[in-house]
């Protein structure tokens, strides 16, 4: 007939929610529900309402990734302009002598 619904107290899910912040970098939501053995989406609306940002890193090893990726490309972008403006300084140099 009808089915028992699991109540949890305030203190489990805030700590829940902790536990989960802190295990993201090595676990995906689906695993630490299972884990835990409570619903995902109980887990997504606790994290939600309970959620603290000291309690997680601030980037992921793959975002240090992709940024490093990122800054390398406009590293190699800025040479190029660098370069590029040194050849046009050589050449306003050279056309800006006066011509005997």
């Amino acid at each position: 007939m009808g089915e028992h619904r699991q109540r949890y107290s305030e203190k489990f899910k805030k700590e829940t929610v902790k536990f989960a912040q802190e295990q993201r970098q090595k676990k995906n939501m689906t695993d630490i529900a299972d884990e835990l053995q409570v619903p995902l989406s109980s887990l997504h609306e606790w994290m939600k309402h309970y959620r603290e940002f000291e309690n997680e890193p601030v980037v992921t090893g793959d975002r240090v990734k992709q940024l490093e990726k990122e800054l390398e490309i406009k590293d190699k972008k800025i040479a190029e302009t660098e370069e590029e403006l040194a050849i046009v300084k050589k050449a306003v140099h050279i056309f800006s002598r006066p011509r005997p």
